[in-house]
């Protein structure tokens, strides 16, 4: 059963009618460009099949009345009132902070009961937050009979973001969530908001997703001081963002401390790998590639400090195994602190890569991981499911 056909039988099952409305957003690997985002630099992202979705339907009031599966709980937001954020932390501001964006905008939404369910682990690296973010923007669609520009609509969850969840993410997240492709790959040049899309269909390559089942929370402070190093770092540089910096400009640079210079490093470096690595897509050089994955790794764990040790265990596990055992690279992908590692791997030794990872792990950390392949998704969409079974 998919999640979009779970919610829409929970929704029936909790509110006793169907749903007049599905939104859903798919969950996000990025390949590489970690923290390049909020530097105005390049990243090169896909959608995985893991979905949020919502099931929703008018109550003829002014109160909007979610129900969480995944927090176990129901919230209400009072349409009549005004809208302020939660406490931190909360699940909620996720979804209220896009509708303060809808109601900002000059789109006031009608009260409806909606249930949310989603199949993107929480805490793992791969944009849980932003894919319900992009799900209920979708959702709001609906209910106001609007559309609006994707980028526009990836903007607004973007804000939601920072000012009700707290979170100084970039852009990356609620594009890819709501844009994707299936079967293709995001290189999104962050300045100029300019997407350039790559076929990735090679059936002798897989994307591994890694799960180290330690969860991260960037909205705790350590994902906000490395955007705060990296401001700095630019400051001190005289340059607008990283994205206009160099490595010979850095070693000129005085005054930066050794996290903030470590920072800026990861950064200049990370966006010049982004580059080189769609060319790699686009030629199918896969060791190539794979070279480019753990080289960011080094970087993510020597110079901006994101790594951990359950990361550090997957990828040393996967380069042991290497080019000849059917691993061309390995890297941590989201935010860092936790989550999810993933790799590049030969699909015909796949199911002994997994066995042999899972086992590993375990072995040396006492934790489970969750492995799974991740497959090009497409991006946010809505449904009608009343008018669908009229047509059916």
């Amino acid at each position: 059963m998919t999640i979009v056909q779970r919610v829409h039988d929970a929704f029936a099952g909790h509110y006793g009618r169907a749903p007049l409305w599905i939104a859903s957003a798919p969950g996000r690997l990025n390949l590489i460009g970690e923290h390049t985002d909020y530097n105005d630099g390049f990243v090169l992202s896909m959608a995985i099949e893991l979905r949020t979705a919502i099931a929703a339907a008018p109550n003829d009031t002014r109160k909007i009345v979610l129900h969480s599966e995944v927090a176990a709980e129901t919230a209400v937001i009072d349409l009549s009132q005004p809208l302020v954020p939660e406490a931190p932390g909360r699940w909620l501001n996720h979804p209220k902070g896009v509708v303060a964006g809808f109601v900002a905008a000059g789109h006031e939404p009608r009260g409806f009961d909606a249930l949310v369910g989603s199949s993107v682990p929480i805490g793992a690296g791969l944009a849980s937050s932003a894919a319900l973010e992009a799900a209920t923007a979708t959702l709001l669609e609906g209910v106001c009979g609007v559309e609006l520009d994707p980028v526009r609509k990836a903007l607004l969850c973007q804000q939601a973001a920072q000012t009700y969840a707290g979170m100084p993410c970039g852009i990356m997240d609620p594009f890819i969530c709501i844009l994707a492709r299936r079967d293709q790959v995001l290189l999104l040049d962050c300045r100029s908001r300019e997407a350039v899309w790559l076929a990735f269909e090679d059936p002798d390559v897989t994307v591994l997703s890694i799960n180290t089942n330690v969860k991260h929370r960037l909205a705790d402070g350590a994902y906000a001081l490395r955007r705060r190093q990296c401001e700095t770092a630019a400051q001190a540089l005289g340059v607008r963002s990283l994205r206009e910096a160099g490595l010979e400009m850095l070693a000129r640079a005085d005054g930066l401390d050794h996290a903030t210079r470590g920072c800026a490093r990861h950064v200049i470096t990370e966006i010049a790998r982004t580059v080189q690595a769609a060319q790699c897509l686009r030629e199918r050089a896969w060791a190539e590639l794979g070279q480019l994955l753990d080289a960011s790794q080094e970087s993510l764990q020597r110079d901006y400090g994101v790594s951990c040790p359950e990361l550090d265990a997957v990828v040393e596990i996967a380069r042991a195994i290497g080019p000849r055992g059917g691993v061309f690279g390995c890297r941590m992908t989201g935010g860092g602190f936790g989550g999810c590692a993933m790799a590049l791997i030969a699909t015909s030794a796949a199911a002994a890569i997994t066995q042999r990872i899972g086992t590993e792990y375990q072995r040396r950390t006492g934790i489970a991981a969750t492995v799974f392949a991740s497959r090009r998704a497409d991006g946010a969409r809505l449904s009608h499911p009343q008018e669908q079974g009229r047509r059916g």
